[in-house]
């Protein structure tokens, strides 16, 4: 059987507050929001790269490390110092630091999802 076209559409964060949360990462992206249903905003980067963000007022984050990581996004810096600085001015948590990975640090966004700031190179 020959496989059919499949392609990715949005990568879809559940949170509480959907416009908040898009909020928070076209901040961090530098990406401009393209909808807002209430329930539903998209976010759009370079090319047909999206975030969407949808209502889910019971959302609880994971506990990490004990549940282990089910998702996360990987955000790739020039500036590890700088981009740090940065997302926590905005909002987000330092989990780890890349003093225990190098390369990398692990954040929580305001709402608690997981994302690591990754070295360039």
């Amino acid at each position: 059987m020959t496989a059919p076209k499949i392609e990715v559409d949005y990568t879809v964060l559940d949170c509480p507050d959907p416009a908040a949360l898009a909020g928070y990462y076209a901040k961090v992206l530098g990406w401009k929001p393209t909808s807002d249903d209430g329930d539903w905003v998209v976010i759009q980067g370079p090319g047909e790269l999206r975030l969407a963000f949808q209502r889910a007022p019971e959302f609880t984050p994971i506990d990490w490390p004990s549940d282990g990581i089910k998702i996360h996004l990987d955000f790739v810096v020039d500036d590890m110092k700088e981009a740090e600085d940065y997302v926590l001015e905005i909002g987000a948590t330092k989990i780890e630091g890349n003093e225990n990975h190098p390369g990398f640090a692990v954040f929580r966004d305001p709402v608690g999802h997981l994302f690591c700031l990754c070295r360039r190179g």
